[in-house]
C-alpha cells in the first residue's frame, strides 16, 4: 500500500489532467456511437478506473477511443436496425456484445496472447487507422451542418411506403405465430391493418429512415440534403470548435485545446441564449447497473455479432498495448501485456454493465498523465473517479453542451487518427504492401471494418509465406564447391573452404537457409532436379534450417524418394532439434537415411566421405 501512493501527488495531478482531456472526448464518442454521451462517460469513468487496477501498464489511461468507437457504432447501428429502431429494445443485446468483447480481453490475457499482439503487419495497422479517420470524418459532416435526417419529414415521408410494408409484414408474422393466418380470408388482416396509425406509420419510416442515413454511405447519400438544408449556425458552432482545437495548440499545451474550445464555444451559445441544437441529456446520479443483459439474454440475438465482439476485443488489445508500449518509452518501464489484456477485459465488462461503450489504451490520455507526474496505477484510477464526480455534479450542465461543438471536436479527432508516416510512405513501400494498406482502407470505409481487417491480415500473411519461399528458395541451392568459389554471389560457407583440391570437385552439396514450410515447398521440388546426373553422393546440409512443418518435412521425404530412385547416397549434416524430430517421426531417419550418415557438422561428414569414397571415380 505505501508502494500504492508513493507517487500520490504526481498521479493525483496526471490522473486530474487526464480526467480532463478524457471529458470531451468520452461525450463525443458516446454521441457518436449513437448511444448517447452517457454511454461514453460511463465507459470513460469504468474503464479507466478498472484497467488501471488491475492491468499491466503502471501509467495507462484508458476509455472510449475512436478505434473502438467505430466499431461499436457497426454493432449498435446494426442491432437498432433488427430492433426496428427502438433503441431501449435493442440495448440489452448491444451491451451483451459489449461484454462478450470484454470477457473475451480476459480470456486473452489469461491463455498468453498478449505477446503475440505485436505480430500484426504494419500496412494492416496503418490502413486502419486512416479507415477510422475517414469513418469519423465522414459520419459528422451531417451533424455539422446541423442536418438530422430523421427530423427532415421531406426525408422521412419517402420511407412510408416501405414503413407500411414493414408493418404489414408483422402483422402477417404476428398472425402466423398465433395460428390465425389463413389465405382464403384475410380479414383479421385488414382488421388489424385498419388499427394502424398514421403516428405508427411515421415513426416506422423515422427507424427506417434513421438506417438509411447511418454509417459511411447513409451519410454520404444524405449530404445532397444536408447542404440545401444547411443550419449556419450549427456550421458555425462546429468550424469555431476547430479553430479553436487547433490555434489554443499554437498558444499553449500546458490547458488540453479540446477542453477549452468545449467550455467556451459552449459557454458563448448558452450566455446568449442562442438556439442551438444541445447534446442529448445526460442523466443524473450514480450510473446504475443494466441487469436486463442478463434477464432478457438472448443467444440468437448476438451469434451473428459474435465475430464483431472477436474483433472488438482484438482492436482493443491491439490498441492498448501500442500505447503500453509508448509508455514504456517514455518511462523507461516494462508493461505486462498479459495482464494488461485481463485489466482492460475487466474495465470493459464492467463498463457494459453499467451501459458504457467499450475502449482501450488511449495514447493521448497516457502521454498526458506521464507528462503531467503520473508513475502509478493510481493515476489512472483518480482520472476515472474525476470523471463520476464530473458526472454527479455537472450533468445537468454538461446536458446543455451543443453537438455541434462534440461534432467539431471529433473532426479533429478524425483528422488526428489516420496514419500520416503510413500515407506518406507509400511512395517509397512496395507495391503489395501499398495495395493491402488501400485494400483494408477501402473495404473498412465503404464495406465492413471487421471483415476488411480479416482480409488484410490473410492478404499480408499470404504476401509474408511467399516472400519466406522465395528467399528459403534462392538460398537453397545445389552446387559444387569449385561452383561455388567460382560464383560472385553467392560463397560456400566457412567450413567448406579448406577442403583438398581433389575432393572441391568431387562434392555436391544442397544448402537449405531458412525455414522449410508449405510456402517454400514447389520451388524445393524443383531444386532436386538440379543435381546433376553423375551424382553419387550428395550432402544435405541443414544447419540453418531452424524450422519445418509437416509439407516440408513430406517435400523433403519426396526429395530424398526421387533421389534415391537415381542411386544417389544422401548425407544430412547439422539438421537440428525440431526437423529432426519430424524427420524421425515419419522415419526419414533411419528408414530413408540411416543415422551413421547424420552429422553433427560438416567437418565429421567430409571425414567420413574421405574413407568411403577414395576410390570413387566422382564424389558428390
Amino acid at each position: 500500500m505505501k508502494g500504492f501512493f508513493s507517487n500520490f501527488k504526481g498521479d493525483a495531478f496526471g490522473g486530474l489532467t487526464a480526467g480532463i482531456v478524457a471529458l470531451p472526448l468520452a461525450l463525443a464518442f458516446g454521441v457518436s456511437s449513437g448511444l448517447g454521451p452517457s454511454a461514453g462517460l460511463y465507459g470513460a469513468i469504468f474503464i479507466s478506473f478498472f484497467a488501471a487496477l488491475f492491468g499491466g501498464t503502471n501509467t495507462q489511461i484508458s476509455g472510449p477511443t475512436a478505434p473502438m468507437t467505430a466499431v461499436s457504432m457497426l454493432v449498435i447501428a446494426g442491432l437498432i436496425s433488427a430492433n426496428d429502431g427502438n433503441v431501449a429494445q435493442a440495448l440489452p443485446a448491444i451491451l451483451t456484445v459489449f461484454l462478450l468483447a470484454g470477457l473475451m480481453q480476459i480470456g486473452f490475457g489469461l491463455i498468453g496472447i498478449g505477446k503475440y499482439i505485436k505480430y500484426i503487419p504494419y500496412p494492416v495497422v496503418s490502413g486502419f487507422m486512416t479507415a477510422i479517420g475517414v469513418m469519423i470524418l465522414i459520419t459528422q459532416f451531417l451533424p455539422a451542418l446541423g442536418y438530422y435526417p430523421k427530423e427532415d419529414k421531406s426525408f422521412v415521408n419517402k420511407f412510408k411506403p416501405q414503413a407500411e410494408e414493414v408493418i404489414l409484414d408483422k402483422i402477417l408474422k404476428d398472425e402466423a405465430g398465433e395460428g390465425i393466418l389463413v389465405l382464403e380470408n384475410f380479414k383479421e388482416t385488414i382488421k388489424r391493418a385498419e388499427k394502424v396509425s398514421h403516428e405508427e406509420i411515421y415513426l416506422e419510416a423515422v427507424a427506417l429512415a434513421g438506417n438509411a442515413s447511418s454509417g459511411v454511405m447513409g451519410a454520404i447519400k444524405s449530404l445532397p440534403a444536408a447542404i440545401q438544408s444547411i443550419n449556419f449556425l450549427e456550421l458555425i458552432l462546429c468550424m469555431v470548435t476547430i479553430l479553436i482545437i487547433y490555434g489554443f495548440k499554437k498558444i499553449t499545451t500546458a490547458v488540453p485545446s479540446k477542453l477549452v474550445a468545449l467550455i467556451v464555444v459552449s459557454g458563448v451559445a448558452y450566455g446568449f441564449g442562442l438556439q442551438y441544437r444541445p447534446i442529448e441529456e445526460i442523466p443524473s446520479g450514480f450510473p446504475i447497473p443494466n441487469l436486463s443483459i442478463f434477464s432478457e439474454f438472448s443467444l440468437g440475438a448476438i451469434m451473428p455479432y459474435f465475430f464483431t465482439a472477436l474483433s472488438l476485443s482484438f482492436l482493443g488489445a491491439i490498441d492498448s498495448l501500442l500505447t503500453s508500449v509508448v509508455a514504456d518509452n517514455m518511462t523507461k518501464t516494462k508493461h505486462n501485456p498479459n495482464k494488461e489484456l485481463v485489466g482492460q477485459g475487466i474495465g470493459n465488462s464492467i463498463a457494459a454493465i453499467f451501459g458504457g461503450i467499450p475502449g482501450a489504451g488511449a495514447t493521448i490520455r497516457t502521454v498526458v498523465n506521464i507528462n503531467a507526474g503520473g508513475k502509478t496505477r493510481l493515476s489512472g484510477m483518480i482520472a476515472g473517479i474525476l470523471l463520476l464526480i464530473i458526472l454527479l455534479a455537472l450533468g445537468p450542465v454538461a446536458s446543455q453542451i451543443p453537438a455541434a461543438v462534440l461534432a467539431g471536436i471529433l473532426i479533429t479527432v478524425g483528422i488526428g487518427v489516420m496514419d500520416y508516416k503510413g500515407l506518406n510512405a507509400i511512395p517509397h513501400m512496395p507495391r503489395i504492401e501499398v495495395a493491402i494498406m488501400i485494400i483494408v482502407l477501402l473495404l473498412s470505409v465503404f464495406w465492413n471494418l471487421v471483415f476488411a481487417v480479416g482480409i488484410g491480415l490473410i492478404l499480408a500473411s499470404l504476401m509474408f509465406m511467399k516472400k519466406m519461399g522465395d528467399v528459403t528458395a534462392i538460398e537453397s541451392r545445389v552446387e559444387s564447391l569449385h561452383g561455388l568459389e567460382n560464383n560472385t554471389i553467392k560463397k560456400p560457407w566457412r567450413d567448406e573452404i579448406n577442403l583438398p583440391e581433389e575432393l572441391k570437385e568431387k562434392i555436391f552439396i544442397k544448402h537449405f537457409n531458412g525455414p522449410i514450410f508449405f510456402g517454400s515447398t514447389s520451388e524445393l521440388q524443383q531444386l532436386a532436379n538440379q543435381i546433376p546426373e553423375k551424382a553419387t553422393h550428395v550432402i544435405l546440409r541443414m544447419d540453418r534450417v531452424p524450422y519445418m512443418d509437416q509439407s516440408g518435412v513430406y517435400t523433403l521425404e519426396e526429395i530424398i524418394l526421387s533421389l534415391e530412385q537415381k542411386g544417389i547416397k544422401m548425407y544430412i549434416v547439422g539438421i537440428q532439434k525440431q526437423p529432426l524430430y519430424l524427420a524421425e517421426s515419419i522415419d526419414i531417419v533411419p528408414d530413408l537415411i540411416p543415422e551413421d550418415c547424420v552429422f553433427e557438422n560438416f567437418n565429421l561428414c567430409i571425414a567420413y566421405l574421405k574413407d568411403i569414397v577414395e576410390d570413387v571415380h566422382e564424389v558428390v
